[in-house]
């Protein structure tokens, strides 16, 4: 049981620690301080539902059915060059964290809407979460599975915690405008170069 959760729990940071859509979202609101127990909570809630489900089985029935990802997969890479515009647009403008503390990143609605798109409009979400981690789930038995979706979900919990509290004390470099745009043309290649990818 505690090997297939240690398993679990690698398996899940292997695959969530790394430069994505959510992880990129998530370090930006942390630096502004702007809702980032709403977005820690949205990521990590959501995560734990696909591993769930991906344990579950339901990723055999997404492997039966991949109009579904199709669809999911063009919405999400409409979505995530959008966002890449928007993103290169603020590098090019430039941004400054005049006040440290001050929430700056959009009402709460709206970050729960972009965590929202980019945690269930990205199919790699899916082949991640629900197949890949489902799959490995699988070979650890009957009862050994639920143990390993638990580390896995210890994981995903304490990675995006990390990040969105981590990210704070990153602020005192952010109150310089070219560090906003360092940070907003990696966010905006990250996303276009994800939604080329998607559609590729």
């Amino acid at each position: 049981m505690i090997l297939s959760a240690f398993s679990g729990l690698a398996s899940g940071l292997s695959l969530i620690v790394a430069i994505g859509a959510q992880n990129a979202f998530v370090l930006r609101q942390g630096i502004l301080r702007s809702h980032v127990v709403l977005v820690v909570a949205v990521c990590a809630v959501s995560d734990l539902l696909l591993i769930v489900l991906g344990v579950a089985g339901i990723g055999v029935l997404i492997e039966r059915a991949p109009a579904v990802l199709d669809v999911v997969r063009w919405a999400g890479a409409a979505f995530l060059l959008g966002y890449g515009g928007l993103a290169a647009m603020r590098a090019v403008r430039g941004a400054q964290l005049a006040q440290p503390g001050v929430r700056q990143g959009g009402t709460r609605l709206a970050a729960l809407g972009t965590c929202l798109s980019l945690t269930w409009l990205n199919p790699h979400v899916y082949l991640d979460t629900v197949l890949l981690l489902g799959s490995l789930a699988g070979t650890h038995g009957a009862e050994g599975r639920w143990w390993f979706a638990a580390g896995a979900g210890l994981g995903s919990i304490a990675w995006f915690a990390a990040l969105g509290a981590g990210a704070r004390y990153l602020a005192p470099l952010f109150e310089r405008r070219n560090a906003w745009r360092v940070l907003d043309a990696g966010i905006a290649a990250v996303m276009i170069t994800l939604a080329v990818l998607l559609v590729a």
